[in-house]
């Protein structure tokens, strides 16, 4: 049986639809067309080394100069969201550094906002405007 593939408007190529990618696609449209975020500055798939380990980044938000803005972890929905999986998205934020944090299976979504160098965080209840993201 083929498998379905699906047009990713970041990678520009198609890519195999599986429950996550179907998260994911619907993140991307979400951030572009109503909170202004910019296609050219999101990353699929990013490479993250923490401690000689790789890990890859769901989906990267970059703002100018290319820092990272935004961790995005996409789970499927058949996924329970759990600390566990936004203890995933702390620890690629070790290495990236990123302002907020969200993780999604699409039918629930959990933002955090960093409140402090140390990495302290609050859960914020909706996804900011792209240009809110480096304030």
């Amino acid at each position: 049986m083929a498998k379905e593939l699906i047009w990713d408007p970041v990678r520009k190529k198609r890519i195999v639809l599986t429950p996550e990618e179907g998260v994911r696609q619907w993140l991307i449209k979400e951030l572009v067309e109503i909170h202004g975020y910019p296609i050219h500055m999101l990353s699929c798939e990013y490479n993250i080394t923490i401690n000689t380990v790789n890990y890859r980044g769901d989906l990267v938000v970059f703002g100018n100069g290319l820092n990272p803005l935004l961790i995005a972890e996409c789970k499927a929905p058949s996924v329970k969201i759990s600390m566990s999986t936004f203890e995933q998205v702390l620890r690629y934020n070790l290495a990236l550094k990123a302002n907020y944090l969200m993780v999604t299976n699409g039918s629930d979504t959990y933002l955090a906002q960093i409140t402090s160098p140390e990495g302290d965080f609050s859960f914020i209840p909706n996804i900011p405007k792209y240009n809110e993201l480096s304030k």
